[in-house]
Order: structure tokens, then C-alpha cells, then sequence
């Protein structure tokens, strides 16, 4: 697919596109989901990132979800994860 079809498909100009592709900035997160349907592809794919859930153990999705359930927590997590400054 030539830029000038992608940046028809998803409404951003032909340059938009040749300076994403260029690595001179990145689309924003609101066009990622517009590239994703144009390009008949996953996020994922497109992001590549590959984390599905057979590869996590039945203890981490636990982990997981309890960390997602808990809003209280997710700081102390963060902090002790090093994610986060205190």
C-alpha cells in the first residue's frame, strides 16, 4: 500500500505518513486504531507486541487482575516495581 493510499484511507496527509515512516514523530494514539483497520492488521501486530495470555502462568494473571482490581495498590506496586518514584 503506496502512503498516498494509507493517508487517504485514514484522513492525514501524504507527508504525516513519510514522517512516521521516517521515525521523525509517531501518530497519535487517537490514529493508531484508523492504521490498524487500514492495514488489516492487530495493535499488537503493529506495535509488535506479542503478550497473549497462554503465556502467562495462572499466578501472574492473577497477579494481573488483582493488580487491575485494586486501585489502592497499584502506587505500592508501582513504587516497589521501581515504575514509580516516591
Amino acid at each position: 500500500m503506496s502512503q498516498k493510499e494509507l493517508a487517504s484511507r485514514i484522513n492525514v496527509s501524504n507527508s504525516r505518513i513519510s514522517n512516521w515512516e521516517q521515525g521523525l514523530n509517531r501518530p497519535d494514539a487517537d490514529v493508531l486504531a484508523d492504521i490498524c483497520r487500514a492495514l488489516n492488521i492487530s495493535p499488537s501486530e503493529l506495535l509488535d507486541v506479542h503478550l497473549c495470555g497462554e503465556e502467562l502462568s495462572s499466578q501472574e494473571r492473577k497477579v494481573i487482575q488483582a493488580y487491575r482490581d485494586n486501585p489502592d495498590l497499584q502506587r505500592a506496586v508501582n513504587i516497589l516495581l521501581g515504575l514509580e518514584k516516591t
